[in-house]
């Protein structure tokens, strides 16, 4: 059970990093992990433990967050110049000075005017609709393919899953993945059509799962697992 979480930081080469402390009543020491999404630590301690203490004990381990800080993906700003992927090509956000604000998608050149501080936003937010529409007609054209139910589309930006499915019937996706290559993007699709049917991951839940991908899912499962983390990179 999680007693409360708490802002701090931690100096690395001399420049303070955010820790976010979570107190729990199960921790039993210390622990430190890396939101590479946020760029920020995260630090578990038992929910009695001195806070400087846990500080200081994190402040030790600097080489530690140093090397994994390394290992992480940079940053891309979705800003004018920078190119990301969309739906398995590269595709170049070009900002136009007195262009209209309606972004548009010419081959590989995402254009659009307006006001140029607002580029990230509105790119990320032009990307959050294309998935929605895309992964609800996906989600909805499998379904009725296969004679299933679903409640919902939804879409959000989790760090740790590219899916859920409730049993309700309500399923929800990472937007991100409307950056993936398409036939990524409708395996994980068809994983979620296929815990309508079966609520975990046995036998028949896997066999479920290549019946309404129509092909076998490891090697999207395999990309996503390659390149997934990299797909958090890209922010407004």
């Amino acid at each position: 059970m999680s007693t409360g979480n708490s802002d701090a930081a931690i100096l690395v080469d001399g420049v303070a990093m955010p820790v976010r402390v979570r107190r729990s009543a199960r921790a039993r020491a210390y622990r430190l992990t890396i939101d590479a999404t946020r760029g920020e630590l995260r630090l578990s301690l038992p929910a009695r433990a001195n806070l400087g203490k846990a500080l200081g004990w994190a402040q030790d381990h600097e080489g530690w967050v140093r090397a994994q800080m390394a290992k992480q993906p940079a940053i891309t700003r979705l800003e004018h110049g920078a190119a990301f992927p969309l739906e398995g090509r590269t595709v170049r956000i070009c900002w136009v000075e007195g262009a209209t604000r309606t972004i548009r998608l010419e081959e590989d050149r995402l254009l659009l005017g307006g006001a140029a501080e607002s580029v990230g936003a509105r790119v990320e937010r032009w990307l959050v609709a294309r998935a929605r529409a895309v992964l609800e007609a996906e989600t909805r054209a499998m379904a009725a393919d296969h004679g299933l139910a679903v409640a919902s589309v939804g879409i959000g930006d989790p760090r740790s899953r590219w899916g859920s499915c409730a049993s309700d019937g309500a399923i929800r996706y990472s937007w991100r993945l409307i950056l993936c290559p398409p036939d990524v993007r409708r395996a994980t699709v068809a994983h979620e059509l296929a815990h309508l049917l079966h609520m975990d991951h046995s036998p028949a839940f896997h066999a479920a799962h290549r019946r309404i991908y129509g092909a076998d899912p490891k090697p999207a499962r395999a990309w996503l697992r390659a390149h997934g983390a990299g797909l958090h990179s890209y922010r407004a």
